[in-house]
């Protein structure tokens, strides 16, 4: 009796009443079959007839067949299950020294540097890896270097004479091996991917059978090897970023869960943002913002070989360090980092110095699971940018305290507004040189509901939030239109009112119109209304477009708080610019430190000559307006002049300050 024991339906075509003759080897029978619905998981076969006989070479012939047939599938079967390549090469070795005793069978990879690595040698010794391992291919590198360099087999009857052989016999002659045959494995596109070879005991070459056997366990590699790197390729992209070739978001998670699991865990975390990515991307290009990510991510990865560096996404990045265990030792780590940021980055033509935000958590003592852990470092990193940009902060529990004060001065802010409580003061800018005040600057205060009157500053938490920064704006507008008609009923003369805008004036709504209305409504000239805008806001391409269109409606623009930003003195060619203010910071140091003196001095001298108004901020003492005077500096605001104050308040000071008294101080009194 025959008994087929499994049919793999996978490998056959949809078949149905199709008869079809099978040779039983082991019996050497002729079978004739008929095969029904060969189309699901289910086949049908039925035994026909007896038809003959199969006898010698071509029961043979049927018996390898069979086997080959049986390796193959098992083979592929191996494949289709993600079964390793390593032991799928190890296996197939071992059915192949089964099916042809006397040989050694051994398979090779190529890698892309065309050296060579084993994989799999079961049944010789480990000095022959040892040896084969790193060997470069070449016209005479053994039977394997050789059939690798050229794409064909090589067959080497003698290893001890054959002169391919010359330069390596001594690491297998030892092994008794006298003979070689190597053939190259291909991938689909053909290149050379790795080598299959036999060695002999005895001077001799491969049998017909040894040939057909070789054919398909070189095609069963090529098969595996195909589904290895395809395999790879997969799970490198799954753990790993495209543009930086860092460990991914995915790779992170695991690593941070892995080590928190282990019985001691301590280890430093770093979190990182590249600060202000979107204005380089908006004013130089995403090529320029891609490539400044690569350059932040490679510095990264060279200041600390120990540690993992992680793209999160976006503009973050993580670092993994397992030998920062304490609070000082991770801010050493970050310090080191920061350095790295301060050298210029050139792409395409435009100069950048990266700058980072960096919060930090220490694991066994800043998170007591993965989740926590991560959760505080995201608080350190939010409150570092919020309070520190360009700067380190480690997580410390007060941190919960400063987001829920930002919380709470979202609501205050929120509520102020709801019940008309948010006001302007404004604060003169005066001609240093005539002691005329010629315009203001308007500044938000809030009165709260006991009374006490404090300024936007003192809950800028508060303005984090962008529908409270957008609806300030537009009360400020308002209040800035009825002053400004209100001056000049009463026939008082000034250049400008000013006001700061913020990113998210310029991203919702019709700036333009928000603009026109209160102006129009209370019949105010447009050309009265001078915006302040920082560097950072003003690198926004479609933030400088907005800006020239609002300039042709006669709008003055100034830059506020020149230094400050991210800027370099490049771009202010580019900028449509009025005036530019010098930050307090600038002033501050303006007696104390001759370099900082040189940069307000030739800022002023550039300024004169691009015809772009100056207005020094935060002048505080009768020596920096005097030194500001000397170096040509015509405006200035500041306590040392006026503190901000009220509507009222400006009209007296306008009516008695009329540039002839040649006094250098306004007095607000």
């Amino acid at each position: 009796m025959c008994v087929i024991r499994r049919v793999t339906v996978s490998l056959l075509p949809p078949l149905c009443k199709q008869a079809l003759t099978i040779v039983t080897p082991s019996l050497g029978l002729l079978l004739a079959m008929r095969v029904f619905q060969a189309f699901g998981k289910k086949i049908e076969i039925r035994l026909c007839s007896c038809v003959g006989v199969a006898h010698g070479e071509q029961s043979m012939r049927a018996k390898r067949e069979s086997e080959l047939s049986v390796l193959q599938n098992e083979i592929l079967e191996a494949v289709a299950t993600g079964v390793a390549f390593v032991r799928i090469a190890d296996s197939l070795c071992r059915r192949a020294e089964a099916l042809a005793p006397g040989v050694y069978c051994t398979i090779a990879s190529v890698d892309a540097a065309g050296l060579l690595h084993p994989v799999a040698a079961p049944s010789l010794p480990a000095s022959y890896g040892e040896a084969l391992d790193g060997l470069s291919i070449g016209p005479e590198v053994g039977s394997c270097g050789t059939a690798a360099y050229f794409g064909t087999p090589v067959e080497v009857v003698d290893i001890a004479t054959d002169p391919r052989w010359a330069d390596h016999k001594e690491f297998v002659l030892p092994m008794g091996l006298k003979a070689c045959w190597s053939s190259p494995i291909k991938s689909p596109e053909g290149r050379v991917v790795g080598t299959f070879a036999f060695y002999y005991l005895n001077s001799r070459g491969p049998s017909v059978m040894e040939r057909q056997l070789v054919d398909t366990c070189v095609h069963l590699c090529s098969i595996a090897m195909e589904r290895a790197e395809v395999s790879r390729r997969l799970q490198h992209l799954a753990y790993h970023d495209q543009l930086t070739g860092l460990h991914n978001r995915y790779a992170f998670d695991e690593v941070v869960s892995r080590n928190m699991a282990a019985p001691e865990h301590s280890f430093g975390l770093l979190l990182l943002d590249i600060d202000n990515l979107k204005q380089v991307n908006d004013s130089m290009g995403h090529s320029v913002g891609d490539g400044l990510i690569r350059e932040v991510g490679r510095r990264l990865a060279n200041v600390d070989a120990d540690a993992g560096v992680f793209r999160l996404g976006g503009d973050e990045f993580a670092v993994i360090c397992h030998k920062c265990r304490n609070a000082p030792s991770l801010a050493e780590l970050a310090d080191r980092l920061l350095s790295q940021m301060e050298r210029h980055y050139e792409c395409e033509g435009n100069t950048i110095i990266p700058q980072v935000t960096i919060g930090g958590v220490v694991s066994d003592q800043d998170g007591a699971s993965a989740d926590i852990l991560r959760q505080n470092a995201d608080l350190a990193l939010y409150h570092a940018k919020q309070t520190a940009r360009g700067e380190y902060i480690h997580f410390n529990p007060g941190l919960r305290t400063s987001i829920q004060r930002r919380v709470e001065q979202i609501a205050l802010l929120d509520k102020a507004l709801d019940e008309d409580r948010v006001f302007a003061h404004f604060q003169p800018v005066v001609c240093m040189k005539k002691a005329k005040i010629v315009g203001v600057e308007a500044l938000a205060r809030i009165r709260t509901p006991d009374g006490e009157v404090i300024s936007a500053g003192a809950i800028a938490m508060g303005l984090t939030d962008s529908k409270n920064a957008f609806r300030l704006t537009g009360c400020m507008l308002e209040q800035i239109a009825s002053a400004m008609r209100g001056w000049m009923d009463q026939g008082l003369e000034l250049r400008h009112v000013a006001l700061n805008l913020s990113t998210v004036d310029f991203q919702r709504g019709n700036l333009e119109e928000r603009l026109r209305r209160p102006f129009a409504a209370h019949n105010v000239p447009l050309s009265f209304l001078q915006l302040e805008v920082t560097e950072n806001v003003l690198m926004d391409q479609e933030v400088t477009s907005q800006v020239v269109r609002l300039r042709a409606l006669g709008i003055q623009v100034a830059l506020d708080d020149f230094g400050t930003g991210y800027a370099s003195l490049s771009h202010l060619k580019d900028f449509p610019l009025d005036y530019i203010k010098i930050d307090k910071s600038f002033v501050d140091c303006l007696l104390t430190d001759t370099a900082c003196s040189a940069i307000v001095e030739a800022l002023i001298s550039m300024a004169h000559k691009m015809r772009i108004g100056i207005i020094a901020e935060g002048i505080e003492t009768p020596d920096q307006a005097a030194r500001l005077m000397e170096i040509g500096c015509p405006l200035a605001q500041g306590y040392h002049y006026v503190r901000p104050v009220d509507g009222d308040t400006i009209s007296t000071l306008l009516r008695s300050f009329d540039g002839k008294s040649g006094k250098r101080t306004v007095d607000a009194t």
